[in-house]
């Protein structure tokens, strides 16, 4: 299907990673209107008009209205929730009967990310490589089984629990404890009622996304993320605290490999099982010594691994995402800028426990004005006409360069002028990537 001039677009999710897309959104000479969610920060909403509809799984028929009221020609949902409740599926036909263009799977995919275990045996039946482990939804089991091993594992809630269902003990009695946590305390809520333990991988970790269009897939630059809240990966996991695009921890056939052995028979087996995928594909690897195996899959735009990649983005993002949704990405060449991007978050006090809320923010426009930099706001609210925290993960300043340290020098310049009580962010991000580079 050919993308029409003149598109209306619907962006579905309220912060870093959805900010980040609208900016793409907006700098397309086909868009139409921008229509944001309701709950969209105060960054996304300067570059749309937000939907007046509830953004509610119980009342997705009246999502499906709005898009038929105001003529929605492509849907791009950013968060993993809506597609694991089933928003894609329910708004990818018009009132007409006609198909409308929606960036996200239908929720039988998304189990792919909501449901671990179901990916852990999707992987394991296709042969797809990945940590051995073991699902249990019983937590005596599940505790007589980590007190049987020797080697330290990694325990995973196997539902979505906003990037932070991973925990990777020391000793044998912090696995102990977090399982408890998970399993009898519901720390991540019904998320880990079911649980995955998988052995310990060692290696560095990179981040590949990828659009799908059900048969085609199209490899974009690698990422690398940095998900624990201290330097030197210390601290607690957390959603992402930075991320920088490309990595260059991948080298060609490396990335050869990755296509080949994870997303080809991914995506041929998410078809065996009446799953077609259409939209961002995500593996998260660990390079090991016997190569790069699966850690985990995600139905969507990292965050915030997504800033780093639509910084660099040349291509018409409507046109592109367009394609992805209708089945036509051989018919579009994505272009991606020559430099290099880095992104450092900065997260509110308290985060990721209990982030503090209402304090204010001062500096952004001063950052922006550093050449190459732009922030995106993820964590934001706007009270009394002061821009305020509201979340964990405030904002996401990223930065472009020549270099990955000229890029890196900007985004912590930018960083600096930033401020608001209590803030959060690493010293590190990127920093090995410029090492290796050697500059």
């Amino acid at each position: 299907m050919t993308c029409p001039d003149r598109v209306n677009v619907f962006l579905v999710g309220a912060g870093g990673r959805e900010h980040a897309l609208a900016r793409a959104i907006a700098r397309s000479p086909r868009l139409g209107e921008l229509w944001v969610d309701p709950a969209a920060n105060p960054g996304i909403a300067s570059l749309g008009r937000r939907a007046d509809v509830p953004m509610d799984s119980k009342q997705h028929y009246r999502v499906r209205q709005f898009c038929d009221r105001r003529d929605i020609g492509l849907v791009v949902i950013g968060p993993e929730d809506p597609l694991a409740q089933g928003l894609a599926d329910s708004l990818a036909e018009r009132a007409d009967g006609s198909r409308r263009a929606v960036l996200g799977p239908p929720a039988r995919a998304a189990r792919l990310e909501a449901d671990k275990a179901y990916a852990k045996k999707l992987m394991r039946d296709a042969s797809i490589p990945t940590a051995e482990g073991r699902s249990f939804d019983d937590y005596a089991a599940a505790k007589a089984f980590l007190e049987s091993r020797t080697e330290l594992h990694v325990i995973k809630a196997a539902g979505l629990a906003k990037g932070k269902g991973v925990v990777v003990p020391k000793t044998e009695c912090e696995g102990l404890a977090a399982l408890e946590r998970m399993m009898v305390g519901l720390e991540f809520g019904d998320a880990g009622r079911r649980v995955v333990i998988e052995e310990l991988m060692t290696g560095p970790e990179v981040s590949v996304l990828a659009l799908v269009d059900g048969r085609n897939i199209m490899i974009l630059p690698p990422c690398q993320d940095h998900k624990r809240l201290g330097d030197d990966d210390t601290g607690p996991n957390t959603g992402g605290m930075g991320a920088f695009c490309p990595s260059n921890t991948l080298d060609v056939a490396t990335m050869s490999r990755v296509e080949r052995e994870v997303f080809v028979p991914i995506v041929d087996a998410l078809r065996r099982d009446e799953a077609e995928f259409r939209g961002v594909l995500y593996a998260g690897l660990m390079l090991t010594p016997a190569g790069p195996k699966v850690l985990e899959f995600n139905v969507r735009f990292g965050d915030p691994e997504c800033q780093p990649l639509m910084a660099r983005l040349e291509s018409d993002a409507i046109e592109l995402f367009h394609a992805c949704a209708t089945g036509s990405l051989h018919r579009v060449d994505v272009q991606w800028s020559e430099q290099h991007a880095v992104t450092v978050v900065l997260a509110a006090q308290g985060y990721p426990a209990k982030p503090r809320k209402g304090d204010e923010i001062t500096g952004i426009e001063a950052a922006e004005r550093i050449e190459g930099v732009r922030v995106d706001q993820a964590g934001t609210a706007m009270v009394d006409g002061k821009l305020v925290t509201s979340g964990g993960r405030v904002l996401g300043v990223t930065a472009m360069g020549t270099s990955f340290a000229e890029a890196r020098e900007r985004a912590y310049r930018a960083a600096g002028l930033i401020e608001f009580d209590g803030k959060q962010m690493r010293a590190d991000i990127g920093a090995s990537a410029t090492a290796k580079a050697g500059a």
